[in-house]
């Protein structure tokens, strides 16, 4: 197979286009080869017309290996439009209790009165039921669920301004015997 020439593709198009006119209408055309055929030609004709025009010139990167691929992951581009758009919530619900069990107390101590940390608790055991009832598949739910009275206990105890612990008792100067100064 012929390797093909954009340029030389183009001017071929040029003529068979200019000498259509000049065909008797009883003249049978030359069979149109398919556009799906020919995308590879269009594309590497894009591409260098890119080129010329500087399009490519003082990438981000240029020249480096793109970074978060050198171990064999096949998901590594999901991974990265995640952590790059800081998409959340697309955990299986189990997982993603867990992570929310892990910073549960952080988000009461966020919190500002006890019916906000009743209502958070309540919230949260309610989506530990709720996925425990869903036959759905995936990783079993193990997340406890949290008692609301030992929440508001806890929350009520990291809220006290610890005392000031007391001042250390200054430390007197020992007299040294037997020398004289």
């Amino acid at each position: 197979m012929p390797e093909h020439d954009p340029v030389r593709d183009a001017a071929r198009y040029r003529v068979e286009r200019d000498s259509a006119g000049e065909r008797a209408e009883n003249e049978p055309a030359a069979p149109l080869r398919g556009r799906m055929e020919n995308r590879h030609q269009w594309v590497d004709v894009v591409i260098d017309q890119a080129i010329a025009r500087g399009e490519f010139d003082d990438l981000p990167l240029a020249g480096k290996p793109i970074p978060g691929i050198a171990r064999h992951d096949p998901d590594w581009w999901l991974k990265a439009l995640i952590e790059r758009e800081q998409i959340s919530g697309v955990l299986p619900e189990a997982i993603q209790l867990r992570k929310d069990d892990a910073v549960l107390g952080e988000r009461l101590d966020a919190l500002r009165t006890e019916d906000e940390v009743r209502a958070a608790v309540d919230e949260f055991n309610a989506r530990i039921v709720s996925a425990r009832r869903q036959l759905m598949g995936g990783p079993p739910v193990v997340t406890p669920l949290r008692d609301a009275d030992r929440e508001v206990r806890g929350w009520i105890e990291r809220r006290r301004v610890p005392e000031p612990p007391p001042a250390p008792e200054p430390e007197r100067k020992r007299r040294r015997w037997g020398r004289r100064t």
